[in-house]
């Protein structure tokens, strides 16, 4: 065999190279994964580049005073919008889900202080990051029943997102819940591992609750009555954080970082993601807003929270599929 000089090619992503000996390939599969690979980094490029150009754009107006919010690069940008919504939302309404008492509107009903905010009250644990999993629904179940336990003992502990996602079997795991049949999961079970005892992978596995590792228990739920904004601050003012469902379609929401979320295009018809609605206020300009936690992790917009317009039509749908647990 004669002799040949190999050249190693770097290729866009560590790990994918290809050797060459003159102008033959040794491998033809290296060969067209590496190209594989440059295309992707190619694809990724093309769209970071045009969601900064849309980030720009939106601030540029925001300065003008044409928007209430700013919006940032951050970990998501080289996705588009509809890889976000696939990837890292999740919430899945049960066509037939088993209801519970739902809150009635009552003249009576106290009228909520101007603002509150459970972070203040040691009510709400760190922000999470759910990954490329669908499982926001079991953070917004997990944070709504850690602000119940809070509540109820005065000790706020993390509890197992994971232990949700590989239990309720009513639900998906990580293609997809919903919050009320995790509450009711966790009734029937019994209870619920702490994030110490059951931590969270991601992904799909065997249920592997020990009731060793039992942090939390729920007696049922409640369900805020559909569309009702004031009954929602209500429920926030006398019970605690409120798991909520929202449309998180827009890259508008996908990049926000500052101010009063309100995108039109906000659809509370296509409610695809759940997050935990920990509080309320209003700006010094006199806008109205909600305070909510998100799972995108801490470098996802205000470090992980989103202050979304209240009192705007029950923007994104906020007010639509909220519900507490009974602890």
């Amino acid at each position: 065999m004669l002799p040949c000089v190999c050249v190693l090619l770097l290729a866009c992503v560590p790990g994918c190279a290809l050797w060459m000996c003159g102008c033959r390939f040794i491998s033809l599969l290296t060969f067209k994964l590496c190209c594989m690979c440059q295309d992707e980094e190619g694809m990724r490029r093309a769209i970071w580049v045009k969601n900064m150009r849309m980030i720009e754009a939106h601030n540029q107006e925001a300065a003008l005073g044409l928007h209430s919010y700013e919006l940032g690069m951050n970990h998501l940008g080289d996705m588009t919008s509809e890889e976000v919504v696939d990837k890292m939302t999740g919430l899945q309404v049960p066509l037939n889900r088993e209801r519970n008492f739902t809150m009635v509107m009552d003249d009576k009903q106290p009228r909520p202080p101007k603002s509150i905010d459970y972070r203040r009250k040691g009510m709400v644990t760190p922000v999470k990051n759910q990954g490329s999993c669908g499982s926001c629904w079991a953070f917004s179940a997990v944070g709504a029943l850690e602000g119940q336990l809070a509540k109820k003992t005065g000790r706020l502990v993390d509890l197992s997102p994971q232990n949700l996602v590989d239990c309720d079997v009513k639900s998906s795991g990580c293609k997809g819940g919903y919050m009320t049949t995790a509450f009711r999961y966790v009734q029937r079970n019994g209870g619920i591992d702490s994030e110490a005892a059951y931590p969270y992978v991601g992904k799909d596995q065997r249920c592997r609750y020990c009731w060793s590792g039992r942090a939390a228990q729920c007696k049922g739920f409640v369900e805020i009555p559909r569309g009702c904004e004031r009954l929602l601050a209500v429920a926030l003012y006398k019970v605690g954080p409120i798991s909520v469902g929202i449309d998180a379609s827009q890259s508008s929401f996908q990049f926000y970082q500052s101010g009063v979320y309100s995108d039109p295009g906000c659809n509370r018809a296509k409610i695809n993601h759940a997050v935990l609605a920990v509080g309320y206020g209003v700006t010094a300009s006199g806008k109205k807003y909600w305070i909510v936690k998100n799972s995108w992790s801490e470098s996802w917009g205000d470090k992980g929270y989103i202050l979304m317009a209240r009192e705007r039509r029950n923007l994104c749908g906020i007010a639509d599929l909220a519900s507490y647990p009974i602890m």
